[in-house]
């Protein structure tokens, strides 16, 4: 069975601005980055799930530098989140507008940091917005599934760009 998507997914090649709904996430962080952790991050979150009997929902989200992995939880099972318990915190966020970038293949370092700098160039492009924060990948496949059939997103916050500042 699919996991259900949190949000409309950017296709490969393509950078668009979006606003990723309101939601509860949940998370697990670690120290180091998050290459270095990916594997333990997600078993404290899976477990959570079972453990709550929540469905897996797509996208992971991933926050490179500071080691940490977030689930979404579909609405209809929010108030099955309890509450934190162990080494996973339950986190409700607003809705936050992105810059978004679409992309295939393997969840690695160098390929978040090709993306990225694609990102951030066109990003600079764009007089209506700025980033307001850290980029962070974005996983909506499966461990199981080949590199070459991933697809990713990285995503950066944004804000309003201030005109006198330009």
């Amino acid at each position: 069975m699919a996991a259900q998507d949190a949000f409309p997914r950017t296709p490969p090649g393509t950078c668009e601005l979006k606003t990723l709904p309101a939601g509860t996430l949940l998370k697990a962080e670690d120290s180091g980055t998050y290459f270095d952790h990916a594997n333990s991050l997600f078993m404290p979150l899976f477990r959570y799930l079972s453990s709550h009997d929540i469905r897996m929902t797509a996208p992971v989200e991933a926050q490179i530098e500071s080691a940490a992995m977030f689930f979404w939880v579909s609405p209809d099972e929010a108030a099955k989140a309890t509450g934190d318990e162990g080494p996973v915190r339950v986190v409700r966020v607003p809705a936050r507008p992105v810059a978004s970038m679409g992309a295939r293949g393997g969840y690695s370092r160098e390929h978040f940091e090709e993306t990225r700098a694609a990102l951030m160039a066109w990003l600079r492009q764009r007089p209506d917005v700025e980033p307001a924060g850290a980029a962070y990948a974005v996983y909506w496949n499966a461990p199981f599934v080949p590199g070459f059939m991933k697809t990713y997103e990285v995503h950066v916050p944004v804000r309003t760009r201030n005109p006198s500042a330009r």
